[in-house]
């Protein structure tokens, strides 16, 4: 495993993490159906076995659960473990509903609800989870800092924020990461935030860069019938419906000769994907069972010719979903 600083900071997080939104379970709008706490358990064991050394949660991740899991799995080994969780949403105990809510109060209460969920005193790397109310940010970000100033954070990032957000918090606080989709299939921040991010130290932890499971090469019509009635694939993502469905399965089916040559799976070359940009802090890494975070966190490396090879697929698979 290979690590990386993560943007101003003195954190050195390994190039790949684990993430939690899976073992959250079934209780909530976002869930991936019913999870296993205890093969959850052994799953983020089997992460620090292979070198990975922070865990990204979210307090709404299971409507709590994901944290405490976290913090049972952590209790003898904090010291050597980052953790990153995200803050600035509420939820309906009862419909298992999200909603954004960054009011001062709220994140001086959730910051207090993390810590006693996560066991821990202090929080490495905490994060707004989304702008949203997105003219609230400034409220929660200056609530925040004073929770690092009293001790109980070490570092503030955010998730899901683009540059002009960015810069309205820059001259609060210093953003030291912010967290935003990135893969094969979704390559926006290239443009702008990749580049701004890197010029202002701020560190880069993409989130669902096998897209939960699609460039994994697993799925097809049949697989995707299997998923549980409330896993949320099955309506919230335009990635699993058709027509774009049958496209990304063709375009992941051309990727499979690279990943043979490299002696890789396509897990593991997705990975591989984001990470070329050196703007990249790392990665996050879901899995539900512990050989499936074995597999990809032995991540290669792309030579130029297979990064222009995929880049001529990518073109095709833009191509056909313009028709």
């Amino acid at each position: 495993m290979k690590y990386r600083r993560l943007g101003y900071t003195d954190l050195q997080l390994s190039e790949v993490g684990i993430g939690t939104w899976i073992i959250g379970g079934a209780r909530w709008e976002w869930g991936w159906g019913v999870t296993d706490d205890e093969e959850s358990i052994r799953t983020i064991h089997a992460a620090f076995d292979q070198g990975v050394n922070w865990i990204d949660t979210a307090a709404c991740y299971g409507l709590g659960h994901a944290e405490e899991v976290v913090a049972r799995t952590i209790k003898d080994r904090r010291s050597k473990v980052i953790i990153a969780t995200k803050c600035g949403r509420g939820w309906n105990e009862e419909t298992g509903e999200v909603f954004g809510r960054l009011k001062s109060w709220s994140i001086r209460k959730e910051c207090e609800d993390s810590l006693r969920r996560l066991q821990t005193d202090v929080i490495d790397l905490w994060q707004i989870h989304w702008p949203d109310p997105e003219p609230d940010i400034e409220e929660a970000w200056g609530e925040m800092t004073r929770l690092v100033q009293e001790g109980k954070v070490r570092y503030l990032g955010v998730s899901n924020f683009s540059v002009a957000q960015l810069k309205r918090l820059q001259s609060i606080h210093p953003v030291a990461s912010n967290q935003p989709p990135y893969s094969m299939l979704r390559r926006d921040i290239e443009a702008e935030l990749l580049p701004y991010c890197a010029a202002n130290k701020i560190g880069v932890v993409v989130y669902s860069p096998i897209e939960s499971g699609m460039l994994a090469g697993k799925f097809n019509k049949d697989y995707l019938n299997t998923l549980p009635a409330n896993d949320w694939r099955r309506t919230k993502s335009s990635l699993f419906q058709e027509p774009e469905f049958s496209i990304n399965v063709e375009f992941v089916d051309k990727l499979r000769p690279i990943a043979d040559r490299k002696g890789c799976n396509l897990s593991q070359l997705a990975i591989a994907w984001v990470l070329r940009r050196s703007e990249v802090t790392a990665a996050i890494a879901g899995a539900r069972r512990a050989e499936q975070i074995k597999e990809t966190t032995i991540i290669p490396r792309l030579t130029p010719d297979e990064i222009k090879e995929i880049d001529g697929y990518l073109l095709e698979r833009d191509s056909k979903l313009k028709q």
